[in-house]
């Protein structure tokens, strides 16, 4: 009598020593033509047609090899559940498998955070060979810890002040109040700390349940100082450009699964901070047209 699959006595083993794989896309044709061509390998597979159903996968299993696609829907939706397994399982082998052939000319920055990136029309065999030579080799090169966009803000607060006091330095014509570097930077540091707060806790876009009072306390300087609004602005500008500059010297060890929720909150912290210290500074420019009058009138008594 002959066997029911004859063909199934020939598959290689895929017990439980088999090398565990993840795979992700979110075009269901590609999981149901891969994954049985991977078992058919000797890979035991897991599947998972989103970003949200890998995270969660990656969350409760241990896995050798990630095969994830870029594009889910949105361009570099994959590098989210590749920073996932980064931090779950730094030793695993992670493969970009991408049918958009521009993938190569960003190779060098994928390749950060990814040992390979494949183009699928290239073939499934192209793949099974990658992930075969890369658990023979191992991971190609030494993984850089993995940080948090608050964790690199934080290190780098000096770094970021410094920068920003560059780019002020650099733009007299925007802001030609000359001031010591130390009195121009005074509120900086608690401003980033709590910017570095602000993006540990990850409130609700919008939240202006805070008040500032480095900002608040900066924006009656300022108006002491002599600045203009627009001025306000423009520092508030450049030190958005200066957090940016500080998060793309640190690409490397930048975790990317929070890097867009990360960005924009640093940008509504910064719009947050710079409606108080408008706030501020029109209060002390109140103040200031208030007592005027009054100095008027104890000088003509005095007379």
């Amino acid at each position: 009598m002959p066997a029911l699959n004859p063909g199934l006595s020939h598959l290689p083993d895929t017990g439980p020593h088999a090398h565990r794989v993840l795979l992700v896309d979110d075009d269901e044709s590609i999981l149901e033509t891969l994954k049985p061509v991977l078992e058919s390998d000797g890979f035991s597979v897991v599947s998972a047609p989103s970003v949200n159903q890998a995270l969660k996968c990656i969350s409760c299993q241990t896995f050798d090899v990630l095969v994830t696609d870029l594009h889910m829907p949105r361009l570099g939706d994959g590098l989210t559940v590749v920073g996932a397994m980064r931090h779950a399982n730094p030793h695993a082998v992670t493969l970009i498998f991408s049918s958009f052939p521009e993938m190569q000319l960003a190779a060098d920055a994928i390749l950060k955070q990814t040992d390979e990136v494949v183009i699928k029309p290239q073939g499934v065999g192209n793949l099974i060979h990658a992930i075969r030579e890369r658990l023979r080799k191992g991971v190609s090169k030494p993984r850089q810890p993995i940080e948090s966009v608050a964790d690199i803000l934080e290190r780098e607060i000096r770094a970021t002040i410094d920068d920003w006091l560059s780019r002020v330095d650099r733009e007299p014509e925007l802001i030609p109040v000359k001031l010591d570097p130390k009195e121009r930077a005074r509120y900086l540091p608690q401003l980033l700390r709590t910017l570095v707060r602000r993006l540990r806790s990850v409130p609700s876009l919008g939240t202006r349940a805070s008040i500032f009072s480095a900002a608040s306390r900066n924006g009656m300087r300022r108006q002491r100082q002599g600045y203009t609004p627009a001025m306000l602005a423009e520092e508030s500008r450049l030190l958005q450009a200066s957090i940016f500059q500080t998060l793309e010297k640190n690409l490397q060890r930048v975790d990317y699964s929070v890097v867009l929720e990360s960005v924009m909150a640093i940008a509504d912290e910064l719009a947050a901070q710079l409606a108080q210290t408008m706030a501020s500074y029109r209060t002390g420019r109140k103040s200031a047209r208030s007592q005027a009058p009054r100095s008027a009138q104890l000088e003509r008594a005095q007379l």
